[in-house]
């Protein structure tokens, strides 16, 4: 849980950005990653990391695509469909220099059903947990065929929330529930 002083702020965890603070908009549903679950999830995906095409789905204060950024990924695509939200990413993109992070204002499954197939290794998936809807997240990453064969999908949800089945051809490689929040990384 971020100090009452670190609410408008996200930390980057490791790698080139190591220890920078980003500014967070505060808008409903905006729930940052937290540091410990960044820091687990990142530890597992490491190895995976470098050189690797991301898209951060429901992208909100970045933290996810710009840590995969920082941590090597060679190109990041954050998606976030609130306007405010898509002014702060940029603004977190300029001011980090990362040339390889491109914003993205609109709906994440409509600019899903555009991505060419087999383009991305990496697809984080962390909508606000009042969004009920992430097995038909999942189905449209499948549906378009973006994910490249080996690649993983990570999906943040409420622990609250039943665990989300993978669909049909994939497996969930790693799960763990950290306080109220469920990290289930799934791997085609």
């Amino acid at each position: 849980m971020p100090s009452k002083s670190d609410k408008g702020s996200v930390r980057i965890i490791a790698g080139q950005w190591r220890g920078r603070r980003l500014p967070v908009i505060d808008v409903p549903g905006l729930r940052p990653s937290g540091d410990r679950g960044r820091e687990t999830l990142f530890n597992w995906l490491q190895a995976y990391l470098p050189g690797a095409v991301c898209a951060d789905l429901y992208a909100g204060s970045g933290a996810l695509g710009l840590e995969a950024a920082s941590r090597g990924a060679s190109a990041v695509t954050l998606v976030d469909s609130n306007v405010q939200v898509v002014s702060y990413l940029k603004k977190s993109v300029e001011l980090l220099n990362a040339t390889q992070v491109r914003v993205h204002h609109g709906d994440a499954q409509k600019w899903l059903e555009v991505q060419s197939a087999n383009s991305f290794d990496l697809i984080f998936v962390d909508p606000p947990f009042s969004y009920q809807s992430n097995e038909s997240v999942l189905r449209k990453i499948e549906q378009s065929g973006s994910l490249k064969a080996g690649g993983f999908i990570y999906l943040e949800s409420s622990a609250l929330q039943a665990a989300t089945i993978a669909p049909s051809g994939w497996s969930c490689w790693r799960e763990r529930v950290m306080g109220d929040v469920r990290l289930q990384v799934f791997w085609s």
